[in-house]
């Protein structure tokens, strides 16, 4: 669903308020129906602030059932001036809108109660509002069927939920509607992805997934396959009903005559594709989670299913008391590494006696599919000869029984810390030495004694600095020192340069790519989508790959204050996103190449960054 946010200033009490009149804070709620709403669909939901252009604290409790998830706030207040008579008057418009998105799950007319808004101290209340949920069609060209890899497991266990979606229709705009993934009853995961050409899609209640394309037969029909996975690991034992998935889509249903056309006796220029919305749904499914054995349950277990191998190192091993001891432990085996935690090497007696163990400890990083924990140990005697193995204890599954993993102990050599005597301070014990002094041939060839024999060995810093010896001690550092900031200054770089060397040159890029686009290039609609995208993170310090069709309205708005501007780059990258599953392949036309050209030239001139 497209949300435009510049119909909403228009649909509230515009011909009424003047900048004046907003003296007093009024607060209503409001749909977007410009579109049918179906179930499973998200709707947007609105909450107009007038007279204020600050956002409020929302009780969203009332509308628990509907699901609502914030969609970005926009301040639209507006500034007029008139001139009457000679006198020049100034109007200001303030007003501030809150977006939500929610779904029904069944068809008919709904009512949205009153949801409670606080604003600077003060609570006003939101009008109710009706929306009319219809039911889509149905037809043999979608299906969708929803698997998963156990129907038994153990709470803590993780299941594969796999979802394919079969079309065999030219499809627009299409909406997932998986309510499994939005209950508390399972952590949530990602699964390892094998297929390189896997993209990400965000479903409608914001999860990401990863889902590959494919071409196959399906119930005798030549179709394309959108398929995806996720990692459900259930929190707790008992019988867990998984609801129905659904998927609503845009079906091309015939072409309809364009009434603007300058080609009426054509059936192909001047026609447009009819779409309507269908829906299928998959069957519900059942998973039974058994609860965990009590029995010889090791008192350490803290609820690792599946199977888990770890293993340590350290470095060095020749150490003295008291030195540090880097001890690196890797735990895998499983591709699900987010419940491991760190190894409790406080809880180990014989690691606790003889090692000080540190409070503080570092993230774990995760590396060639092991978790990894990295912890800094002294030993604290000399009789220590080995670190001792780190236990792991996890439930494995397939046997049905709780088994203890450890690590190999680590031999090592310790020496006992040297002891200082007042000798190793002040240095070698004294030695006579005798005062004959064999002569040499060019040298000192007697012994002098008496005051006649001292040098005056006062030090001058004013010497210093003409004698040779001195000047090639001082003025060599003293130079590189001065090089080295010469070429500092004049090749110095920081993140804020870089940034805004790449902010400059943002635009520029993304033209350059445009161009470059032929209407045989490969894959159209992905380059221009990548383009823009890549072009908004590079203007305004996005992560361009997590950028949606909304994000890229919200920038863009919030940039230029135009909301033309907005919803048509919002448009160009829903159609470009829709467009990689379709099975009709369409081209990108020189002047819509252009357009975008144009719009980034725009957005540059108003946006004065």
């Amino acid at each position: 669903m497209r949300v435009c946010l510049k119909y909403i200033s228009i649909a509230i009490f515009v011909s009424v308020f003047s900048g004046a009149s907003f003296a007093q804070v009024q607060v209503v709620a409001q749909v977007d129906t410009r579109n049918d709403i179906y179930i499973g669909e998200n709707f947007s939901y609105y909450i107009i602030i007038d007279g204020e252009n600050t956002p409020g604290r929302v009780d969203l409790a009332p509308l628990a059932e509907y699901n609502p998830r914030p969609a970005g706030n926009q301040d639209v207040s507006q500034t007029s001036i008139s001139i009457i008579n000679g006198r020049r008057t100034q109007n200001i418009t303030k007003r501030y809108v809150m977006s939500y998105l929610l779904s029904a799950d069944k068809p008919g007319r709904i009512i949205l109660p009153p949801v409670k808004v606080t604003l600077q101290g003060k609570t006003y209340q939101t009008n109710e509002v009706q929306v009319n949920i219809l039911q889509p069609g149905t037809t043999d060209q979608l299906d969708l069927e929803v698997t998963l890899s156990e129907k038994q497991c153990y709470a803590g266990q993780p299941v594969i939920m796999t979802v394919n979606f079969y079309f065999s229709a030219d499809i627009g705009d299409f909406q997932f509607n998986i309510p499994s993934l939005n209950e508390d009853n399972f952590y949530i995961e990602e699964p390892d992805i094998s297929n390189p050409q896997a993209r990400e899609y965000r479903l409608g209640n914001g999860i990401t997934v990863r889902a590959s394309q494919y071409r196959t037969t399906h119930n005798g029909k030549e179709s394309i396959l959108l398929s995806f996975s996720k990692v459900l690991i259930p929190k707790q034992a008992g019988e867990i009903e998984i609801p129905p998935a659904s998927v609503s889509a845009d079906v091309a249903v015939g072409r309809t005559r364009s009434r603007d056309s300058l080609f009426d006796d054509s059936f192909f220029f001047g026609s447009q594709k009819q779409y309507k919305r269908f829906m299928v749904s998959s069957q519900p499914l059942k998973l039974t989670v058994l609860p965990l054995p009590e029995q010889n349950k090791p008192a350490d277990f803290y609820g690792l299913v599946g199977r888990y191998t770890i293993s340590a190192s350290a470095t060095p091993t020749e150490v003295s008391v008291g030195d540090p001891i880097t001890l690196t432990v890797k735990i895998g085996g499983s591709r699900y590494l987010k419940p491991v935690r760190w190894p409790a090497l406080e809880d180990i007696p014989e690691l606790a006696d003889n090692f000080k163990i540190p409070a503080e400890q570092a993230s774990p990083t995760i590396e060639n599919d092991c978790k990894i924990f990295t912890q800094t140990i002294r030993a604290n005697n000399d009789k220590v000869t080995s670190i001792p193995p780190i236990p792991l204890v996890f439930f494995d599954a397939e046997k049905g029984e709780y088994i203890t993993a450890k690590t190999e102990p680590i031999k090592l050599e310790v020496s006992p810390s040297k002891v200082l005597t007042n000798a190793d301070l002040e240095g070698m014990e004294f030695t006579p030495v005798s005062k004959e002094v064999e002569a040499v041939r060019k040298g000192l060839s007697a012994n002098y004694e008496g005051l006649d024999a001292l040098e005056n060995q006062n030090f001058s810093p004013l010497a210093a600095l003409v004698q040779p010896g001195y000047m090639v001690i001082w003025a060599g550092p003293l130079g590189l020192l001065i090089l080295s900031a010469a070429a500092k200054f004049f090749t110095h770089t920081s993140p804020e340069k870089i940034a805004r060397k790449r902010r400059r040159t943002a635009a520029g890029k993304a033209i350059g790519q445009l161009r470059k686009i032929t209407s045989d290039s490969a894959g159209q609609h992905e380059q221009l989508e990548s383009i823009i995208k890549k072009y908004f993170g590079e203007r305004f310090d996005k992560s361009a790959g997590a950028l949606t069709s909304n994000d890229c309205y919200e920038i863009v708005f919030e940039a230029t204050k135009d909301t033309q501007i907005a919803d048509r780059f919002k448009e160009i990258i829903a159609d470009c996103e829709a467009a990689r599953y379709t099975s009709a392949q369409s081209n990108i036309v020189k002047t819509e190449i252009e357009e975008v050209i144009n719009l980034i030239r725009t957005v540059e001139k108003k946006s004065g960054k």
